[in-house]
């Protein structure tokens, strides 16, 4: 079962939820709204049970209700999409899905006047699951998080390393980055940065770019660390931090 945030389909989104699209780097998985954030609590479980929607038998969708919200879930592996969504009118405590069923069955109705072979099912929905733009917006987001996690890592990589003075790393799925953090009595605050595999020189550049305090143009390449050789596929710079910069993370750590 998913363990992903939940995420809505751009249809869902704009006609059901009546929301604005964002833009691209800002994730549709982060956006507030009481029936996605309950949809992503109901599905954080892996072992957790989930109530399906009975009267749909052309998918599998599973109800999810939050006040008088109401949604129909769909899981593509480990992912929750919110493929539609409603709100329960007083006094009908399950119109939502009875209008999803009636519009599930008038899709199929539709769809084997058009086409030769007949569904043999009660229900079609396959118009409401993701679609090319829905997976196309998806990856279009992840340059947006792999950005957001990767400013999120280094600070954290320099707040340990200010704590101590050693190298501290962090793996991801290609390469490995490492940043130590030193002092000298000059009251400069001295910057290593060492990337391990095989990167687009763009992530380099990306990584360097991340750290704060740093003059963009101040970086050098380095054929050693501080106690240690370069080993293989690796590649190192260096820089000065303002030391304020440095202070204003050991702050934020605390």
């Amino acid at each position: 079962m998913p363990t992903n945030r939940a995420r809505p389909t751009l249809r869902c989104l704009r006609d059901d939820l009546k929301l604005a699209v964002p833009p691209a780097d800002d994730p549709l998985d982060e956006i507030a709204h009481p029936l996605l954030n309950k949809t992503t609590e109901q599905f954080a479980d892996e072992h957790a049970k989930h109530e399906r929607i009975r009267a749909i038998d052309d998918q599998i969708l599973f109800k999810v209700k939050i006040q008088r919200w109401r949604g129909a879930v769909w899981t593509e592996e480990d992912l929750p999409w919110l493929v539609a969504g409603g709100v329960r009118e007083n006094g009908s405590p399950d119109d939502f899905y009875a209008s999803l069923e009636e519009d599930g069955k008038a899709a199929r109705a539709r769809y084997n006047t058009d086409h030769a072979k007949p569904l043999t099912s009660a229900t079609y929905t396959g118009h409401l699951l993701p679609n090319q733009d829905d997976h196309e917006r998806y990856q279009m987001e992840a340059g947006a998080r792999l950005l957001r996690h990767l400013a999120q890592t280094i600070r954290g990589l320099i707040r340990s390393s200010l704590g101590d003075g050693r190298e501290h790393s962090a793996d991801y799925a290609t390469f490995v980055i490492g940043i130590q953090v030193r002092a000298d009595d000059g009251h400069e605050t001295y910057v290593a940065v060492r990337i391990t595999g095989s990167v687009p020189d763009n992530i380099a550049y990306l990584t360097l770019d991340l750290v704060p305090g740093c003059e963009r143009d101040g970086w050098y390449p380095e054929p050693q660390l501080p106690g240690r050789p370069l080993y293989g596929a690796e590649q190192a710079w260096s820089n000065l931090m303002d030391p304020k910069a440095a202070a204003k993370l050991l702050e934020e750590g605390e």
